[in-house]
Formats: C-alpha cells, structure tokens, sequence
C-alpha cells in the first residue's frame, strides 16, 4: 500500500500537471496500491473548487482510507520537534502525514521535498514509482 500525499493528488487532478506524477498516481489506483487518510482528504478537497469538490470526494471513497487514533497527534509532535532538532522545518499538515505513513507501515509517495528531507531523519519510505510511472513493489533491502 502507497499513502499518496496532497502534492500528488494536486498534479493529478490539475489539468496541466507533471505527467509523470499523474502516471504514477493513476497506475498505484489501477493496482490497487492507491491509499488516502484524512489529512490527505482535507487538503485536496478543502482547495478544490466548488464544481470539483463531489467527484473528488467520490474518487476518494473508493480508496482504502488509513484511519487511526489521537495517539497520531502526539507521536506527530515528536517527530516535529525530533526534525526540528535536525534543523528540517516541514509543514505540521505533511509531518502529521508521514506519521500516518509510519504508523500503517506504508510507503508515501509525495512529490514535495520536504518529505524527502524528513525520510532519513524519520525512517520515512519514499515511494518512487518505476519507468513511464508504473507501479514499483518494495524491494526486499537484502537481496
């Protein structure tokens, strides 16, 4: 399972967006790889425009929704300070989002740079999709 970040899903629906963000985002949907949490949900659909906003939000019911509990928040804040310690200031919003990452043990896929600066500092798993955007399944590290 891929959590697919809000910077992502903006290239996505933009009609003019980074087409190989867009083949990565539609082929993790077409292998059913494609996974949204709230703060995900809250982003895309709270910028769409009116008109947008429905099929937006049907699109992303027919996704698996990573759900968690408060306990998010607090592990959020620590991992915000420990990348303060570290001197990476990210936004809380894309913090809160790796941290679901973490916690459901899930690679992200977010085109933004600040998870790229947060992933040694956190354990963070990037998602990089293959050639022409095609899916990529995790790689056994010791092979």
């Amino acid at each position: 399972m891929v959590l697919i970040d809000s910077s992502a899903w903006v290239e996505f629906f933009r009609k003019k967006g980074d087409l190989g963000v867009k083949l990565a985002v539609a082929n993790l949907r077409n292998e059913m790889q494609a996974a949204v949490c709230g703060p995900v949900a809250m982003e895309i659909l709270g910028g769409a425009l009116e008109e947008h906003r429905e099929a937006i939000g049907r699109d992303f019911s027919l996704l698996p929704w990573l759900r968690t509990d408060e306990r998010l928040w607090l592990d959020s804040a620590a991992h915000y300070a420990k990348l303060r310690t570290h001197a990476v200031t990210a936004p809380w919003n894309d913090v809160l989002i790796a941290t679901f990452s973490l916690w459901k043990g899930c690679r992200l896929y977010a085109p933004d740079k600040h998870f790229a600066l947060m992933a040694p500092i956190l354990g963070l798993r990037l998602y990089e999709p293959g050639p022409n955007g095609n899916y990529s399944p995790e790689r056994d590290a010791s092979l």
